[in-house]
C-alpha cells in the first residue's frame, strides 16, 4: 500500500483554476494506477479521472472532460489534477486514490486513499 497526501484545494471563483497535488510514499508508486474522486455534501463519492501507471492512458468523467487534466511524475511520486473553468458544481472534497492491480473507475477497486482536500467554487 502507498500513503497519499493531497494538497492544493481552496476557494476559487467560478471560471477560475486550481491545481491539486497528491504526494505518495513508497518506492512502488510508478506501478499504481492513480485516480481522483470527489464527494459533495449529501452525495455519493464520484469518479473524476484515472491515469495509468505510465501516464500514457487517462480516462475522464464526462462532467470534467475538457476542463480537468491529470498528470503524474513518477520520479517525484506525485500525481496532479489541473482544474480549469471551475464551476460551482465542482465544489466537493477531492480524494486521491491508488490501485495496485485494477484499471477502474470504481472507488471499490482503489485500496489506498488520501484524506481529501476541499475545493469550493463560488458563483
Amino acid at each position: 500500500q502507498v500513503q497519499l497526501v493531497e494538497s492544493g484545494g481552496g476557494l476559487v471563483q467560478a471560471g477560475g483554476s486550481l491545481r491539486l497535488s497528491c504526494a505518495a510514499s513508497g518506492r512502488t508508486f510508478s506501478s499504481y494506477t492513480m485516480g481522483w474522486f470527489r464527494q459533495a455534501p449529501g452525495k455519493e463519492r464520484e469518479f473524476v479521472v484515472v491515469i495509468s501507471w505510465s501516464g500514457e492512458t487517462t480516462y475522464y468523467a464526462d462532467s470534467v472532460k475538457g476542463r480537468f487534466t491529470i498528470s503524474r511524475d513518477n520520479a517525484k511520486n506525485t500525481v496532479y489534477l489541473q482544474m480549469n473553468s471551475l464551476k460551482p458544481e465542482d465544489t466537493a472534497v477531492y480524494y486521491c486514490a491508488a490501485s495496485r492491480f485494477a484499471w477502474s473507475t470504481r472507488a471499490a477497486d482503489f485500496g489506498s486513499w488520501g484524506q481529501g482536500t476541499q475545493v469550493t467554487v463560488s458563483s
